[in-house]
């Protein structure tokens, strides 16, 4: 019976002595600055200008509005640090704890004699690693084979403030509606939607009968929506079936004086951004043709009293 006692004890000192216990290091502290952005309120906003529609082209603006509460936090982060016992380092250890100690020792006489002259390193730091060393349960300390585990997390509040966003709705679709039909534009990388009753998809539909266009966009992340009508003045609707066939007609069966007229009556409708965009289409036309475009600018000229030039590039 005592013999099974002796070799169970000498069992689990044995097993004490393979798992050793693990040398602490000083705690190891880290702070950083964190924030968080916690959305309060999303709108968009259509800025359509004047409600009704006295000319067929128009610049509609469209923003993404958002609102923030914005927190900024002070996060320390605690960590028990420790040197992770390996039995084998023992072989080394405790020879050369030994000899700290006897240095560690030697060190504090002379400290007294040299009136405690001498660094902590020498005096004191010399005997604590050699005692470590001789305790053949644990390893010295070492940082550089160190580990750590988080001990607390500590969050301190320090600000709280409100942040404004107003961002070009870019490059993202909008949907008109104009009558029973349904139409989807896009807006350009600045958020503006450029709106033109003469071409695009309204080409293809009476316009000329539509007496309002109402205006959706949404964002699909979040359902996100925002509404906005324009009302089309009877006035332009009378002149549009007539500028579409000014501005689409074939241009190249026509001869100069019609291109003339054409160029003139749509000034006389009062579509003057339309009327200059039909005389830099037939320069173009004319390009290849110095001749024949000459002929053109000067009975523009003398026809309509219009001076147009070239704005566009040679080869």
């Amino acid at each position: 019976m005592l013999n099974r006692s002796a070799s169970t004890c000498a069992m689990l000192c044995m097993a004490l002595f393979m798992s050793g216990c693990a040398n602490q290091l000083p705690q190891r502290s880290e702070q950083e600055a964190r924030t968080e952005r916690k959305l309060l309120d999303h709108s968009l906003r259509i800025e359509v200008g004047a409600p009704l529609l006295e000319l067929p082209q128009r610049r509609i603006r469209i923003l993404d509005q958002k609102t923030f509460e914005v927190t900024d936090f002070e996060v320390t982060r605690r960590y028990d640090r420790y040197t992770p016992y390996q039995p084998w380092r023992e072989l080394y250890e405790i020879p050369l704890g030994a000899v700290a100690v006897v240095a560690g020792i030697g060190a504090n006489v002379l400290n007294v004699v040299l009136l405690g002259n001498l660094p902590e390193s020498a005096t004191r730091d010399w005997i604590s690693y050699g005692f470590a060393g001789l305790n053949p349960f644990i390893n010295v300390e070492s940082n550089g084979r160190s580990q750590q585990n988080l001990a607390s997390l500590d969050e301190q509040r320090r600000d709280a403030r409100l942040e404004y966003s107003s961002l070009p709705w870019a490059e993202r679709p909008v949907q008109v509606i104009a009558a029973n039909e349904k139409h989807e534009l896009s807006t350009d990388r600045n958020g503006v939607l450029r709106l033109n009753l003469l071409d695009g998809p309204f080409s293809d539909q009476d316009i000329s009968q539509v007496g309002k266009l109402q205006l959706q966009v949404e964002d699909s992340q979040d359902g996100t929506r925002a509404d906005a009508t324009l009302l089309v003045s009877r006035a332009l609707r009378g002149k549009l079936l007539e500028a579409h066939d000014l501005i689409f007609d074939d241009l190249e069966g026509d001869d100069v004086n019609q291109w003339v007229h054409r160029v003139k009556r749509l000034s006389e409708l009062g579509l003057e951004e339309e009327a200059s965009e039909l005389e830099q289409s037939l320069i173009e036309l004319t390009r290849n043709d110095p001749d024949l475009q000459q002929e053109f600018l000067q009975t523009l000229m003398q026809d309509a009293g219009r001076q147009a030039h070239d704005t566009g590039e040679g080869d």
